[in-house]
C-alpha cells in the first residue's frame, strides 16, 4: 500500500473519527491549518522509529507551520503490548534527548485497549487508529488549548460516555470506513 493511501486513510480516521466525534476538540483547528506532517515508516524497526522520531523533534523545533506530527507504521507493532513497549521506550527517548516537557507523545493503535476493558468496549475507540503510530504534540500548544477549553480535564470522560452511547457497531463502521479511502 502506498503512503499517499495510509495518509488519506489516515486523515480520514481523524476526520470521521477524532473531530467527527469530538474526541479531540483541538484537532480541527490544526487539520484547518493544515498544519500536521505525515510521515509513514512501512518497515519499521525500532531503530529507524527511534530515528524517525529524533528527526521529527527537530524538524519541530525548526517549523512554527507544523503543530504536530503523526509517524504511522502501518506493516510492525500489530500486537499492542508490542506497541506499549515501543511507546514507554519512545516517552523515555523523549526523555533523554531533552524533550521532557517541550513535546509529548500520544498513542494511537488500531486494537487499543484501556486498561482493564474488554477488548469490545466501544470507548477503546476513542484512540483506536487505523494504524499504529506516535503522535508528536508540542507541550505549549497543549497547555494553550487546556487553558482555554472549558472543563478539559472531562474531556476524556466525555469521550467515553459518547462512545458507550453510540454502541460497538458505530464505533465500528466508522472506523472501517476510513480504510476505505
Amino acid at each position: 500500500m502506498s503512503d499517499e493511501v495510509i495518509i488519506s486513510q489516515t486523515t480520514a480516521w481523524i476526520k470521521s473519527v477524532v473531530i467527527g466525534c469530538n474526541f479531540c476538540p483541538f484537532a480541527a483547528k490544526v487539520v484547518l491549518k493544515n498544519s500536521i506532517r505525515f510521515v509513514v515508516i512501512p518497515e519499521a524497526t525500532i531503530e529507524s522509529i527511534l530515528e524517525t522520531l529524533v528527526y521529527e523533534l527537530q524538524k519541530l523545533d525548526n517549523s512554527e507551520e507544523v503543530e504536530t506530527t503523526l509517524i504511522i507504521f502501518p506493516n510492525r507493532f500489530d500486537e499492542f503490548e508490542d506497541y506499549l513497549d515501543l511507546v514507554d521506550l519512545a516517552e523515555e527517548f523523549l526523555a533523554a534527548q531533552g524533550y521532557e516537557g517541550v513535546y509529548q507523545i500520544a498513542s494511537f493503535h488500531p486494537k487499543y485497549r484501556f486498561a482493564e476493558s474488554y477488548e469490545e468496549d466501544p470507548a477503546n475507540y476513542t484512540n483506536r487508529s487505523v494504524y499504529p503510530m506516535l503522535h508528536i504534540l508540542r507541550e505549549a500548544i497543549i497547555t494553550e488549548a487546556i487553558e482555554n477549553y472549558p472543563d478539559a480535564g472531562g474531556i476524556p470522560q466525555r469521550n467515553i460516555e459518547f462512545a458507550n452511547r453510540k454502541g460497538l457497531p458505530y464505533m465500528q463502521m466508522l472506523w472501517k470506513a476510513c480504510l476505505a479511502e
